[in-house]
């Protein structure tokens, strides 16, 4: 295992640097140059590739081993980045815009091989570590293209910040091509089975696996009320006292490492039990406390703006702390799930729930600036609370038993 998590914890990293670009850069970016909250939402369509990363996941698990894929995928970010050095957002929109969804497919692929080595190389008493790093090794890959990327983008510019992430993607090829990562399976075994490319069949036996259509609901909808909260808070500041760099800072950095203290938290929690339904309803709880406090403030803000800072950036750090114990907790029930499915569809298993947790953040993050231009900061919020302890609610009838 020595080598396993240090392995595991590197591509998780480079996995959350297009993901950190997008929702770290642009809202700000976009904003600044004055376009409205419907558009910025609609810029989370650049995502799409994760919402069909179950459609290329059976491909993964039956054709060539998780080394091949991995050296394409990371390759291909070393593409992707070099041309993006090439590129300036204000004049080559539309061609950036498609080297960023290149690259979330290419990091899509990647993420399957990914969690197919996770769930064959994690035992049972290792899946709560292992998920922390995953949570935290994204974050951080997050921080460093989203916050590090908006906070320094004035001095090192543009297409330097791109030559350096191509930089580190060639040396994360090598690392890989190095690496033994073992056989993993033969295609021509796979081929012959020739099943798990039968989308009905694929749906009867991912369901087959017990605690699968619990599971599925839960991803699906867990997410909701925080994404609206995390995605539209930020715009909130940025229209009130606050600057797009003190934002970068307090949100794109200081607020994720407290995500990233979260996240530890979650693992380390998870290790000490194989069921923490009771710890996730603990923190699902914590999390409408959260989101009624930042309702709160809406109401202040006008009375005192050094108050209002305060407990705006005290806010966004609470949040993301709550936010990254439940991301962990919620990855390790599903990765627990999908150890339950046989090894051949593993990685399709563990990435149908993975894309029904995407697929949940992305469909109401698409319309969350919508109801923002409709019916304000304050209104929206009560919505993003309602969705928020909708998932508690979920909780209540029978999960016990079927997790």
């Amino acid at each position: 295992m020595s080598a396993t998590y240090p392995l595991l914890g590197l591509l998780y990293f480079i996995q959350g640097i297009p993901y950190g670009l997008q929702s770290g850069l642009l809202p700000i970016y976009f904003r600044t140059v004055g376009l409205s909250f419907s558009k910025i939402s609609l810029a989370k369509v650049l995502y799409l590739p994760w919402v069909f990363k179950v459609v290329w996941a059976p491909i993964v698990d039956q054709y060539f081993t998780k080394k091949t894929w991995l050296l394409l995928t990371i390759g291909g970010l070393v593409l992707a980045c070099l041309t993006c050095s090439f590129l300036t957002p204000e004049v080559d929109f539309l061609p950036v815009a498609t080297v960023l969804l290149l690259m979330n497919l290419f990091a899509s692929v990647q993420d399957v091989a990914v969690d197919g080595l996770a769930i064959q190389l994690l035992g049972q008493d290792q899946v709560g570590y292992g998920n922390t790093i995953q949570v935290v090794a994204y974050k951080l890959g997050s921080v460093l293209a989203g916050g590090g990327l908006l906070t320094f983008l004035h001095y090192l510019g543009w297409a330097p910040l791109f030559v350096y992430l191509t930089i580190l993607y060639a040396l994360a090829v090598l690392y890989i091509w190095n690496s033994d990562l073992g056989p993993g399976h033969s295609s021509s075994e796979s081929r012959a089975k020739d099943r798990t490319l039968n989308p009905r069949h694929i749906l009867r036996e991912l369901f087959g696996v017990p605690g699968t259509a619990w599971t599925a609901g839960f991803v699906l909808i867990y997410k909701l009320g925080e994404q609206g909260s995390t995605s539209m808070f930020p715009l909130f500041l940025l229209d009130h006292y606050f600057s797009p760099q003190k934002l970068g800072f307090w949100n794109g950095i200081v607020a994720m490492f407290f995500s990233i203290a979260g996240s530890s938290l979650g693992g380390h929690l998870m290790s000490k039990q194989r069921h923490p339904l009771s710890l996730l309803k603990a923190l699902l709880m914590l999390r409408c406390c959260s989101l009624t406090f930042q309702i709160l403030l809406m109401g202040i803000y006008k009375d005192s703006v050094f108050i209002f800072e305060v407990a705006a950036i005290l806010s966004i750090c609470i949040q993301h702390l709550i936010a990254g114990s439940i991301t962990t907790v919620t990855f390790s029930i599903m990765m627990h799930c999908t150890q339950k499915a046989e090894e051949s569809i593993q990685a399709t298993h563990y990435s149908f729930l993975a894309t029904l947790e995407v697929l949940g953040k992305l469909g109401f993050s698409a319309v969350v600036g919508s109801l923002v231009d409709w019916l304000g900061f304050f209104h929206a919020f009560y919505i993003f609370l309602t969705f928020s302890f909708a998932s508690v609610l979920y909780m209540l009838p029978a999960a016990p038993a079927r997790v």
